[in-house]
Parts: structure tokens; sequence; C-alpha cells
């Protein structure tokens, strides 16, 4: 289902609160994504651009892309180490448009994914460009959030404890097959649950595809984008993430289409977990263990899309993504068992 925006509601919202006032927005969608992620618009007016942002269409869960927290985690970042888009203006009236919306600053740089352009068409360059993926987190987990107005922001206590019967629960709302090697990787998480460590701020899904390099600063990323799932909890679930979707020679790929080509020059996930453990300071020895959680997790938030295209009369597109399910699973469990590192 597309999503349109009434640009005449947004000019007579916005008003004189952004610059440009008086003359018309244009609008242009931003990136295809998918159905159930947040769409963004390249808002325009007198030279100005900005980013408004708004839930999709349809959810996969009624707490998904939730456009306020997005809000606040971002108005929380600024003056911190951490780079993302400046909080612009936040609407919670969905009258206008339809739907709650945000608008941040425009961010000049692009998503590191696939073949990457100059300056990351040189090794060197790569290489400092993964070290700034694993900077960037290292730094949010050391975020004072309940200092920043995130005091009631997610329920740290016990976070671990409730992740595998959370997305467990949540499967079973669209459930429409077993998945191979599930049960046995959820009951390996919950009998190896480490011991939590202080609460931190995490992004929830991090990884390349929600990042954006800058053109002409290889050693610090333009923004960490897509904060619709941050919450206070275990933030090594952030750097388990990104490791755990990082390939490396040789290795079945746990999500290829979004993942970087030309690997020459990155680090490898070893370097990218010293780099972020002598940053942030956090004891890294359970990694594998959020490694393997963060895969469980993607795995059932993306089995959604198995009812959903079944419900569409799309045989072909369900059993594509069943598949790429079965791998994230697949390269869970190889993490569980040791046998990817």
């Amino acid at each position: 289902m597309d999503v349109e925006l009434p640009l005449d509601r947004v000019t007579e919202w916005v008003g004189a609160r952004l610059p440009g006032a008086g003359a018309p927005f244009s609008a242009q969608r931003i990136g295809e994504g998918v159905g159930i992620a947040n769409v963004l618009f390249a808002l325009r007016r007198d030279g100005h651009v900005f980013v408004l942002r708004r839930p999709p269409a349809v959810k996969n869960a009624p707490s998904a892309s939730n456009v306020h927290r997005e809000w606040r985690i971002l108005t929380a970042l600024e003056g911190t180490p951490v780079p993302h888009p400046a909080p612009l203006l936040f609407c919670d009236d969905a009258d206008v448009i339809g739907a709650p919306f945000l608008i941040m600053s425009f961010i000049d740089g692009f998503t590191p994914i696939g073949t990457l352009p100059s300056p990351y068409d040189v090794p060197a360059a790569r290489r400092h460009l993964g070290l700034a993926m694993a900077d960037a987190i290292a730094d949010l987990s050391a975020v004072d959030w309940a200092a920043r107005g995130l005091h009631d922001f997610g329920k740290p206590a016990g976070f671990l404890d409730r992740q595998v019967a959370r997305w467990m629960g949540q499967f079973e709302t669209y459930r429409t097959r077993d998945i191979p090697g599930l049960d046995a990787l959820a009951a390996w998480l919950e009998a190896n649950k480490p011991t939590a460590q202080p609460p931190g701020l995490l992004h929830g899904d991090y990884s390349p595809f929600n990042v954006m390099a800058s053109p002409s600063r290889p050693e610090r990323l333009a923004a960490v984008v897509d904060w619709d799932s941050a919450t206070v909890g275990d933030p090594l679930l952030d750097i388990g993430h990104l490791l755990a979707r990082w390939t490396e020679p040789g290795e079945e790929p746990a999500l290829s289409r979004l993942d970087i080509l030309d690997r020459e020059g990155l680090p490898q996930r070893k370097e990218l977990a010293a780099r972020y453990a002598e940053r942030s300071g956090r004891d890294l020895s359970a990694l594998p263990y959020y490694e393997a959680l963060s895969l469980f997790k993607l795995g059932l938030i993306l089995e959604g899309g198995v009812r959903r295209a079944q419900a569409a009369g799309d045989d072909s597109g369900a059993a594509d993504t069943a598949a790429t399910v079965d791998r994230l699973i697949r390269v869970a469990r190889l993490f569980a068992r040791g046998e990817r590192e």
C-alpha cells in the first residue's frame, strides 16, 4: 500500500517554523524500503532540504515504526558524539497527513551497501568505515540516557530475560510453518543468558543498512538512522547484530542483499569487537550469545513477511522470505555452537 503526502497540509502545519516560509514545499520519496518500514520524503522549499518521516501504511506489530519514539531518541542524542539527524519538528496530530510524523535534518551521505563509491573504493577507507560503525554504537552505549530525559524509556530491568518469549510470542501471531532449528535455538538462548550488564541505549536494528557513510570523512559516520526500534536495555545487542551480519571470506552471508560487496580492507569481526570493547569498556565475553539472539530476533520479524506474501497470493515472495528466515536461524545456530566467531 503506497503512502501519499498532502503537501498543502504539511505547508500549513509547518508554517514559519522552518526556513523558507512563504514558498511552497515539494516532496520526493526517499528509498523504496519494505512494506513495514517507515516512509521518508525529502522536503524542499526555497533551497532548503529537510526529511519527513512517517509510519508505514501497514505495521508488523502495534509497537513498530513509532515515530514519537524516534523523536525522543533523536532529541536525547543532541550534543552527544553519536552521529544522527537533527530533530526539527514533531507532529502528533494524525489528522494532518494521516499519521504522526517528524521532520529532521537532511544528511549528506549514503547507505553503504552493495558496491561503494569514492572514497570507499579503496581498502583503507573501507577499514575506516567499519571501525566507524563500531565507534558509533560504543558511543551510544555510553550516553547518560536517564539524564537526557529517557528515564522512562524502555524497560531495562530483565531485558534479556524477556527477549525469547517476546519474539516467539510475536511469531505465533502470524505463524504459518515450522522454522527449521528455531526451537533448538530458542532453547539454547533461554539456557545460556549471560549476566546482565549495566543498561544503556541501543539502536535495536544496527547494520550497514541503517547508517549513512560520509562522502568526505571515512573515519566517522555521517549519521546513524532509523531509530524507531531504539530502547534502553542491553546495548551489546547492537554490536551482536552488527557482527552477526558481518560476512567474512568463505562464509555464507546471514543477509546477503544488504551487504557491502567488496570487503577487502573491512575489519574482521574480532577487530570490530575489540574496537567496541576498548571504546565502550564493556565485557564482550558472551558475544556469541548476542550474535545468535540478534539473528533469532531478525528472523522472527522477517517471518511476518511470509504470512503477508501468502495472503497476497505471492507464493514466490513467501518462499524467498522463508528461505531468508531459514538462513538467519541457521547462521544464528552457528554462533550458538561456536562454529562461527
